[in-house]
């Protein structure tokens, strides 16, 4: 299992399979800006050159700085073996190296995999209403790094 930075290529590969790795809800979440624009905190995992996950996070510009997760995905064959956990952990070393106290990932309610996920490793969870907008309450996980 390699990590490795999130080039071109692995961005394509990472658009052709998301929604069939998410049941088609994660494609528009995939937004072209998370490559050109944030892509340096991006990481993907591969096993013999085979796409099996990947983690789009980038470091919101606050004071102190706060590391955000923005999507992750594991192929559905390679699920229940720490992928998750293992981009997480890389994803956190890094924010901490640059200055991050915090890191925060949201979810949509109902998503019980990713609150159990989220939960497993050591993140809070919490509800907040409106987060979203009116009406669009969101499950907002955090910890301290």
């Amino acid at each position: 299992m390699d990590v490795k930075p999130l080039t071109k290529e692995r961005w394509d590969r990472i658009v052709r399979v998301i929604d069939s790795w998410s049941g088609g809800l994660s494609r528009s979440l995939a937004h072209p800006i998370f490559f050109h624009e944030l892509g340096e905190m991006a990481r993907v995992v591969e096993e013999h050159d085979e796409l099996i996950g990947f983690l789009l996070g980038f470091i919101a510009p606050q004071s102190p700085p706060v590391g955000y997760v923005h999507l992750v995905g594991v192929h559905p064959d390679h699920r229940r073996r720490s992928i998750g956990r293992y981009l997480y952990s890389g994803f956190e070393a890094e924010c901490r190296a640059r200055g991050c106290k915090h890191a925060k990932a949201i979810t949509t309610l109902g998503n019980e995999g990713s609150l159990r996920f989220h939960r497993a490793i050591g993140w809070d969870a919490h509800e907040i209403a409106d987060y979203a907008g009116p009406g669009m309450p969101r499950i907002v996980f955090s910890k301290t790094l």
